[in-house]
C-alpha cells in the first residue's frame, strides 16, 4: 500500500498499527533518529505504551551536494561509508575525515541539548525499535543500527513510514526486522510522500522528548497520560 501523508505525526500513528505486537511491554524501547524521526516515534512510543529516547546520527554529505551521503556516523564512534560513492566521486580519506569532524561536533552538541541533562536509556537486554521518518539510502540507520548493537540489545527492530525497497532489504541484513509501512516504487525521495516535510526543530524534538517523558511516567504509575 503507498500513502502520502499529512505530516510526521501522522505517519507515526501509521506506522504504530504496524508495530501493535510490541504494545504494553516492558522490554520494549522506541529510539528516534532526530531530528525528523522524533515526531513520528513519539505516536509509536505513545501507541505502544513505550519509552522513547533519541539516538543521534548524522549523515555525511558529500562536499559542494550535501544533500546526497557518501556516509553517516552515529553514537558510540560508529562510521558507514558508501565505498561505491566515494570511489566513483574519487573523494579522498582526508576530506571524509574533515565532513566527520566537523559532523561529529553536531553530533555531540545535540547528545547535549535533546536529552537535557537526562541520561540516555539503557537498551541491554531490550527490544529497540528505531524509528525513522522515511528511508531512502539507509545510510544513517546501518550506523544507528551498527553503534546500537553494541549496547547489548535482546533485538533491534528498525521501523519507518516509507522507505525504499532497497532500503528495506538492507536493514533486514543489518537489524532483526525491518517494518515499513509503504514501499512505493520508485520512491523518488522520502519528502515526496509527506504533504508537510518541514524540517523539524530543536525546540520540537525537546518538547517531544519531554512530553514522552511525562506520559509514559503517568502510564507506569497507573494512571492516565496527561
Amino acid at each position: 500500500m503507498t500513502l502520502r501523508f499529512r505530516n510526521r505525526r501522522e505517519a507515526g500513528t501509521h506506522l504504530a498499527t504496524r508495530l501493535e505486537q510490541y504494545a504494553n511491554r516492558s522490554d520494549v524501547i522506541v529510539l528516534a533518529l532526530p531530528r525528523g524521526g522524533v515526531p513520528v516515534a513519539f505516536e509509536v512510543a505513545r501507541a505502544l505504551d513505550a519509552p522513547l529516547d533519541v539516538f543521534v546520527v548524522r549523515k555525511l554529505g558529500v562536499p559542494g551536494h550535501e544533500e546526497f551521503a557518501m556516509g553517516a556516523i552515529a553514537t558510540g564512534g560508529v562510521m558507514v561509508l558508501d565505498q561505491g560513492t566515494l570511489a566513483y566521486l574519487s573523494i579522498p580519506p582526508a576530506e571524509v575525515e574533515r565532513v566527520a569532524t566537523a559532523e561529529r561536533t553536531e553530533l555531540e552538541r545535540r547528545e547535549r541539548e535533546y536529552r537535557g541533562g537526562q541520561l540516555p536509556l539503557d537498551v541491554m537486554g531490550k527490544t529497540v525499535i528505531l524509528v525513522d521518518d522515511g528511508l531512502a539510502t539507509g545510510a544513517s540507520m546501518r550506523a544507528a543500527v551498527r553503534a546500537l548493537r553494541k549496547r547489548d540489545p535482546a533485538r533491534i527492530i528498525v521501523a519507518a513510514p516509507v522507505a525504499s525497497a532497497e532500503a528495506c532489504a538492507a536493514m533486514l541484513q543489518e537489524a532483526d526486522d525491518c517494518i515499513c509501512t509503504s514501499v512505493p516504487e520508485p520512491l523518488f525521495g522520502v519528502g515526496v510522500w509527506y504533504h508537510d516535510f518541514s524540517q523539524t526543530e530543536d525546540y520540537e524534538v525537546q518538547a517531544l522528548l519531554a512530553s514522552a517523558r511525562r506520559q509514559h511516567a503517568a502510564v507506569a504509575a497507573g494512571g492516565k497520560a496527561p
